[in-house]
Order: C-alpha cells, then structure tokens, then sequence
C-alpha cells in the first residue's frame, strides 16, 4: 500500500484524508503543528474506516519524519485570506510557510511527488517549484480539477442531467481569471454550444468563476473543503493508480501555450512519475490572452516575493 501525506490537517487536508481513505488509494500520514487536532481527527477517521471496511491506516501527528517514504506529500498548509487583506499580503505569509514545508518534505520524502493546494495557488506553486529541487514533473497543483467539478455541476444542473453525462474543463488561474472551456464542454457527447444560447453559456462560466465565493455567502464563515480534498485525491489517484488521465492541474510551463516560467492551470497527463505530459487544447484568442496575462501576473507577483525575500 503506497503512503501519502498531507501536510496541514485543516478542513481540505482533512477531507482529502478521508476520501483517499475511504477509496483505500494509501495509507495516509496528516501533518500539522497542531498535534492534537492532527491526532484527534486522524483517529475519528479510522472509527469512521472500521464502519466502512476499509484496509488503510490514517496517522495525525506534529512530527514531519512521519511522512518518510511517502509516493505523494499534499500541501494544504497555510493561511486563508482575511478581511483587509490583500493578495500580496497573503502571498508573502504564505511563503513563509511553504518554504518552511518544502524544506522539511525534501529532508524527509525526498523522492516524493507534491501536489500544491495553498492559495493564492498559482503563486504558490510556482514558489514552491524553485524551492524543490524537482522537475516540473514532480510539483503541481489542484485547482482545475475543482473548478472543472463546478462548472460540470453547473451545466448539469442547467440542462437537467446527471453530472456524469457532462464533460466540461476549467483551465487558467484558479480565481477569477479561470477559463471555463465553452465550446469543449458537451452533455451526452453533444456540444453545450448547440443547445443553449451565447448569454445562457456566459452565465455558466460566470457562475464558475463565483463558484468558491457562492459557497462563501452561504456558509457566512469558512469556505469549500468537500469539493476540493475530493479534487486533491482525484488527482492522488491518477498518481498511485498510474492511471494515465487528463486532468486540469496548475503545472509549472516552459514554452507551452507561449507560457515560460509560471505554473498556471493547463490540461496534463497525469501517471506514477508525476506528470507525464502537457496535453495542448485549441483556444480561442481571447482564451489564450487571458491565460498569457494570468501566467504573467504570476511570474511577476513571484519574482517581487523572492525580491523582497532575498
């Protein structure tokens, strides 16, 4: 059994935890300098997998060697967004801390694969990338897969079919800059394009783009963690299961889609050495100038971060 760590035991690290444990992907290891609430969730799950039959262990503890040996190290630590705070703002606290955890997951789990999920996403793993020492193979982040999951819902919803029956993508920078791909997305094998009008498209896109701050307004306090630690072992599983799939994910670019030097959302294979390609889609112009200033607004942002750190 493959072991996978995660690194933060918060509402989305926890709930990547469980999912990857109910699906008996790994053995999980949960991370956090909150001993307690590491260890005391950790063995709420277990109870949880004894119900439900499951073979794999989940392991809360505040001792980083405990992710020794892990296939994949899940980085959700981190600080969430306040009041009055900027981007940059949030961008420069959470440096500190992910240059904090990469150091201790290449000490420990040198050979590990990092999948990135601390915001603001792009920035951070394209931070996290010169941190590593990894190929780009070796470091990416969960994004796409959550704001394709919505945007599936969406449609779903809107043409009255099961989720399944949907196959829609969401790639570019996970926040308001995202680009939901209109005309790939189909219901049945049929092209969305062909049964609903410009402005009902439009709307869809727009709703996925709010799809985070809409959950917001109903919760008042907190945000999304069922959608994304799904995500998270969505993308766990391509890995430990090898299983080869395309999925949207913000990868690390040198070149592609006239993109060099920004992790941003793009479509990529995905197998046990991490990722194995950069699948390339038709864009359309404006697509394509979008996705080119979200990467550049990323380089950018970072480059002034490792200044001001230096």
């Amino acid at each position: 059994m493959d072991k996978v760590a995660i690194i933060g035991a918060g509402h989305v690290g926890a709930t990547a935890a469980h999912v990857i444990a109910q699906r008996e992907l790994a053995d999980v290891v949960m991370v956090d300098i909150a001993a307690g609430v590491a260890k005391g969730k950790s063995i709420d799950k277990m109870q949880a997998m004894a119900i439900h039959g499951s073979h794999v262990t989940i392991e809360g503890t505040d001792d980083f060697s405990r992710i020794a040996g892990s296939a994949v190290v899940v980085v959700t630590a981190g600080f969430a967004r306040g009041p009055g705070m900027s981007r940059a703002d949030l961008l420069k606290k959470n440096a500190a801390v992910i240059e904090s955890v990469i150091a201790r997951v290449n000490e420990f789990a040198p050979e590990s694969i990092i999948i990135m999920v601390t915001n603001p996403l792009d920035d951070m793993t394209t931070f996290a990338y010169g941190l590593s020492g990894r190929g780009r193979a070796g470091i990416f982040g969960m994004g796409g897969v959550l704001d394709s999951g919505r945007f599936t819902y969406f449609i779903s919803q809107k043409m009255r079919v099961p989720p399944a029956a949907v196959d829609a993508m969401v790639i570019g920078a996970h926040g308001d800059a995202m680009i939901p791909l209109i005309e790939l997305a189909t219901v049945n094998g049929v092209p969305l394009r062909e049964s609903l009008s410009r402005d009902d498209l439009e709307e869809l896109a727009e709703r996925t783009r709010r799809g985070g701050a809409e959950i917001i307004s109903h919760l008042k306090t907190g945000s999304a963690y069922y959608g994304p630690g799904t995500g998270v072992a969505k993308m766990v599983e391509a890995v430990v299961r090898d299983t080869g799939e395309v999925l949207p994910a913000c990868v690390y670019l040198t070149g592609e889609y006239g993109i060099d030097g920004a992790a941003i959302g793009v479509p990529a294979r995905f197998g046990r050495a991490g990722m194995l390609e950069i699948v390339d889609v038709a864009l359309t112009p404006t697509e394509t100038a979008v996705l080119q200033q979200s990467a550049a607004d990323v380089k950018a942002a970072v480059e002034a971060l490792r200044a001001g750190r230096a």
